[in-house]
């Protein structure tokens, strides 16, 4: 038996740039050394980050991963095989 979860990926990277001195998304994507596209796709949730990229951005904001982003499981997409 074989359990898939699946789910969504959210994340605070919108309120945690404003929240840093309004910093732009030119701005962060500099620091981390992406485009400003790779931090709109990443914004809208259209893109996951690496855990690279994660782990800089938790240095970039100061603040947990668990607080910029969130797991959200879909329970009705959830098999049982």
């Amino acid at each position: 038996m074989s359990k898939q979860v699946k789910g969504v990926i959210s994340n605070q990277l919108r309120k945690k740039r404003f929240e840093k001195d309004e910093m732009t998304q030119q701005e962060l994507a500099k620091a981390l050394g992406v485009t400003r596209q790779t931090i709109a796709a990443i914004e809208a949730g259209k893109y996951s980050p690496s855990l690279e990229v994660a782990f800089c951005l938790t240095d970039i904001f100061e603040t947990p991963l668990d607080e910029l982003f969130q797991w959200q499981v879909n329970d009705s997409e959830t098999n049982n095989e």
